[in-house]
């Protein structure tokens, strides 16, 4: 498989006003992505509110996606983790139908798995049903309160999963990131996975990212890349400022809402989040607007 490089964005699952999914806009969602230098799109993860659909809406969005994307330039990666291991395998198998080029899963957060070893035997599980594509295992520790060495998880894992190629590493720890970059040779692919610290992981060796400000603010992201590229740190740094400015801004309103609204403002309704997330009230709304009028200045 071709490494996961350059901008990766961690889509949003559209949705109406009363929570329905509106799968039409998918294809929207794909010309915006190409429209702005993204090199792939990351289904159903925490983006896209994985743990608020059924396993049935998974797989609409993920045939969804598939059917808009044959013969375009994106490539998709799906995410199929869940608690229930039998539901990730499947979603697993029906990834490989939908023309995925690599699945994801991050781990089982609620019976939390104990050790490294469990946490193996539980993405071997769903590795092992889809053997011909690429997996990479999703470490976010912040949302699934489960954390153990990279390092340590990749000598064992890669034993046991013949098909695991990396992971998706939505961690701060820029030095286990480092050891994972070099180990065995540069074996391993291994996207960085929080937006506002890029240009930290691009000066640790990142040279793809997965993340969800890609979808609205990708070109901060690509200036800030050629900036690092050229040497030009300075502005490196001024571009990776932006994008704090954005996130925090985001974040101020509640960050899935807000960033949904934000799609919006660019033309792409993907609507507004399913609680657990909140949506926004109007008055909310109309302040953020505000808000990215300045950020946008």
């Amino acid at each position: 498989m071709k490494r996961l490089h350059g901008l990766v964005a961690a889509v949003h699952t559209p949705m109406g006003a009363d929570g329905a999914l509106r799968l039409e806009v998918v294809e929207k969602q794909a010309e915006h992505m190409v429209r702005n230098g993204i090199a792939a799109v990351f289904v159903g993860g925490s983006t896209g509110e994985s743990h608020s659909l059924t396993v049935e809406e998974r797989l609409l969005l993920a045939e969804r996606w598939g059917n808009v994307l044959r013969g375009s330039p994106l490539r998709m990666v799906v995410h199929v983790g869940t608690n229930c291991l039998n539901d990730a395998r499947r979603l697993a198998q029906q990834a490989v139908k939908v023309g995925a080029e690599a699945i994801s899963a991050l781990a089982p957060s609620y019976f939390k798995p104990k050790s490294i070893e469990v946490l193996i035997d539980c993405c071997a599980e769903i590795a092992s049903a889809a053997p011909e594509l690429p997996f990479y295992f999703y470490d976010i520790p912040v949302l699934t309160g489960v954390q153990f060495s990279m390092p340590a998880f990749l000598e064992q894992a890669s034993k046991r999963i013949p098909n695991l190629v990396g992971l998706k590493f939505t961690n701060s720890d820029l030095a286990a990131y480092l050891r994972v970059l070099q180990m065995d040779d540069g074996r391993f692919d291994v996207p960085w996975g929080i937006d506002e610290h890029l240009l930290g992981a691009l000066a640790t060796g990142a040279q793809g990212a997965v993340g969800s400000s890609y979808n609205f603010a990708a070109p901060i992201y690509l200036r800030l890349i050629e900036a690092f590229r050229a040497g030009d740190m300075a502005r490196a740094r001024e571009e990776q400022m932006r994008s704090v400015q954005w996130i925090e801004t985001l974040a101020g309103f509640g960050y899935m809402a807000a960033a949904k609204a934000t799609m919006g403002y660019l033309g792409v309704e993907v609507g507004p989040p399913r609680l657990p997330n909140s949506k926004l009230t109007t008055q909310q709304h109309r302040e953020l607007m505000e808000a990215i009028e300045k950020l946008s200045d």
